[in-house]
């Protein structure tokens, strides 16, 4: 049985690639770090943004597993343009997978590149590993393993989030473990 933990990043002080986490996201990276410390894991997998990336340093440091860096986990880009109801377009895309807003992506889009880094990973030797993301992409993944997971949900995800994700063949499980 292969175990991933799929980790939301902390909280952040801005969207950009280069955004770092506030005060309360370092203390949140203390908590990932406390709360991953028993897990046994054995590789490190992140998006290049900087707040996904300083979520798992200190757990990083500290067990001395490096951070993989894989571009691919970045955050889906809605739209390059600025919307005053880029809520409402963020729900239609979770109601039409292939809405796609000028110079964005579609969920469809952004759900394969994603679950791409998971069944790549799914297929290596490590085990457990951790996955650091974003909270748009995370849904998508999770939506292709739970199809009642969608932007209600999304909306219900927390900076940081952990959902373990179970997997052995074709069977998975996948739940939301952090409280």
């Amino acid at each position: 049985m292969k175990t991933i933990y799929l980790i939301r990043h902390c909280k952040a002080q801005g969207q950009e690639p280069d955004a770092t986490l506030t005060l309360e996201g370092h203390a949140q990276a203390e908590a990932i770090t406390e709360f991953l410390m028993d897990k046994d894991i054995e590789w490190i997998i992140s998006s290049p943004y900087l707040r996904a990336i300083h979520s798992i340093e200190p757990f990083s440091r500290l067990s001395r597993i490096p951070i993989n860096v894989d571009p691919r986990l970045s955050e889906r880009v809605l739209s390059s343009e600025g919307m005053a109801d880029w809520m409402d377009k963020l729900k239609a895309s979770f109601e039409d997978i292939d809405l796609n807003l000028p110079g964005g992506e579609s969920s469809a889009e952004a759900a394969d590149r994603g679950v791409e880094v998971i069944r790549e990973i799914a297929e290596s030797s490590a085990n457990p590993i951790v996955v650091v993301t974003h909270g748009n992409l995370l849904s998508l993944i999770i939506n292709h393993f739970k199809k009642e997971f969608g932007f209600n949900e999304w909306k219900g995800m927390t900076n940081p989030d952990v959902f373990e994700l179970l997997m052995e063949k074709d069977k998975f499980q996948i739940s939301r473990i952090w409280k």
